[in-house]
């Protein structure tokens, strides 16, 4: 039997300086074969909401659907450890809330959840999360549910007090129990700093190869997702040109007539 991934396995891999993958899943099928590809955790990401739903930014999406898509994913892991990022609001308003939401994702198969951004509020919604069993993997550098408020997607911590100050907050995250954070575009030699200094282990999405893990959004790893792609996504596949070229031979076969064949009917 293939052993669970848990958040004391992350640990290990920091403190033996072994790097570990993180690939974000939406569906039951994806998840099945990242897991089964040997992908250390998998990411119900709230990037979803532009990558499978078609929505402009994360701010759309609500805990109704992550909550279909985070038990979808659950029940096709078995080996990684599942994380799900908690959307825009769902987390906000108070703490009670926040726990409410947060322990229905843990309810439908998450192992943790993720939260963005630093302030009071959010270490202590992380503080009362952990005191009651939920794992939380914190997001600092760009944060999509701070968009507005960052002024778009900008890089962060290009300056040495930048990134002072971005480690300074991933301190006080630690202090208050994450198991990780996610830097997200933030220049490597930042990420690197903060990185050494940090006894959790962090998950670079766009910060340099210094972190000790990688995230990216698995649409773009396969090539799937074609609206955009970001400077630090790499594609492995043309999803793409799979579909279009599979689904182009399905519908000139029906229109000539050579779907179904004999072997496919009753």
């Amino acid at each position: 039997m293939v052993k669970k991934i848990t958040v004391n396995t992350i640990q290990k891999y920091k403190d033996n300086k072994e790097k570990f993958s993180v690939l974000t899943a939406y569906d039951y099928s994806t998840a099945k074969y990242l897991d089964e590809a040997g992908i250390d955790m998998i990411l119900i990401g709230d990037s979803l909401a532009m990558v499978a739903l078609g929505y402009e930014t994360t701010h759309s999406i609500g805990i109704e659907e992550m909550s279909i898509f985070t038990g979808a994913v659950a029940r096709g892991v078995s080996h990684a450890m599942v994380v799900t990022d908690m959307p825009f609001l769902s987390y906000h308003c108070d703490i009670s809330e926040a726990v409410s939401n947060c322990g229905k994702m843990i309810k439908l198969g998450a192992n943790a959840v993720k939260i963005e951004g630093f302030s009071d509020y959010i270490l202590s919604v992380i503080k009362r999360l952990v005191d009651i069993g939920i794992p939380v993997m914190g997001h600092l550098g760009f944060t999509p549910q701070f968009l507005n408020t960052l002024g778009g997607y900008k890089i962060q911590g290009k300056t040495q007090e930048a990134a002072d100050e971005i480690l300074k907050q991933a301190k006080e995250l630690e202090k208050a129990g994450v198991f990780s954070i996610v830097l997200e575009m933030v220049p490597q030699e930042s990420a690197k700093y903060i990185t050494e200094n940090l006894s959790v282990p962090t998950i670079s999405c766009g910060a340099g190869k210094y972190c000790d893990a990688q995230v990216l959004v698995s649409d773009d790893v396969f090539g799937k997702f074609s609206d955009f792609k970001p400077k630090f996504a790499r594609k492995y596949g043309d999803m793409k040109s799979l579909i279009l070229d599979c689904a182009k031979k399905f519908d000139e076969d029906v229109k000539k007539g050579n779907f179904p064949s004999e072997d496919e009917i009753f």
